[in-house]
């Protein structure tokens, strides 16, 4: 596995420990299975820059083979979750670039989301405040979502003169709101608040922003705790199964279903149902 800064210590079969790893353009931490990571550039909103993105996308693939954690939690500090792209430091500069540059760019921003989609881990955003661009883009890769009804949710592309169609926005928005709502953010680049936001299915939940990391924090230990191997499994078949017809996607599932029932963590619940007792998961 290709090493991140800080070293994450590799075990055999391709395998890793995050724990140790020391983040360079965000926060990063690992408690009880549960890793945070924390976008921490509050004087600007959190914004992303050319470096972030990388760093992100790196630790999205190291994600996928680290035993320690089970779920992750992206938030932002300073009361906002993310800004979008750096006005200064990509935008400014994007301006300057050729066509080959430009593409190169627009890959590595997908490549975060592809990773974030192919990471086994389920991820819970935690959004307050602005959540813009790039920013509302992962929130969009991630599982879930819980936010705060200061939060402001844009996908603000059409205001720069750019389509509405960045990092997967077209295929993954209608997704989680409908194609027509979908279609209204992406053409118009207008805030969605935290109450419509929950209504339109947007958010997962609302809670006070005093609330919010708790909250998230919470919900993720509860995934963390969980059969992490068939949550992994859940995530993939969520991921693929769009792409299919009905019949591959049972197909599919069947195969999956049957992969879990091999499982260590199906026998634990089983004999614990029989013993009356709550099943203790080990995620193998």
């Amino acid at each position: 596995m290709r090493h991140l800064p800080g070293q994450p210590q590799d075990l055999p079969g391709n395998r890793a420990i995050l724990a140790a790893y020391a983040a360079r353009h965000f926060l990063f931490a690992v408690d009880a299975g549960v890793a945070t990571l924390t976008l921490h550039r509050p004087e600007r909103k959190n914004p992303l820059t050319f470096d972030s993105y990388a760093e992100l996308r790196e630790l999205f693939r190291a994600l996928a083979h680290a035993d320690d954690v089970k779920a992750v939690v992206i938030t932002g500090s300073g009361g906002n979750f993310c800004s979008g792209g750096d006005v200064h430091d990509i935008i400014g500069p994007l301006t300057q670039l050729d066509m080959p540059g430009l593409l190169a760019f627009t890959r590595m921003t997908g490549d975060v989301v592809k990773a974030m989609r192919a990471c086994p881990q389920p991820i819970v955003a935690a959004i307050d405040g602005i959540c813009a661009g790039a920013g509302a883009m992962l929130a969009l890769a991630s599982d879930i979502r819980i936010g705060t009804a200061r939060s402001k949710t844009a996908f603000l592309f059409t205001r720069v003169g750019l389509a509405g169609c960045d990092m997967g926005a077209c295929a993954l928005l209608p997704r989680v709101i409908g194609q027509g709502r979908a279609a209204e953010l992406l053409y118009t680049g207008r805030s969605l608040a935290g109450a419509e936001a929950e209504r339109w299915g947007w958010l997962n939940r609302l809670v006070e922003p005093e609330e919010l990391a708790e909250a998230a924090q919470l919900f993720a230990a509860g995934l963390a705790s969980g059969p992490t191997f068939a949550h992994g499994m859940t995530k993939k078949m969520l991921q693929q199964e769009w792409n299919m017809g009905v019949d591959e996607a049972i197909e599919a599932e069947a195969q999956a279903q049957a992969i879990c029932m091999a499982t260590n963590d199906f026998h634990r619940a089983y004999h614990a149902f029989v013993a009356k007792e709550k099943p203790q998961f080990e995620g193998d």
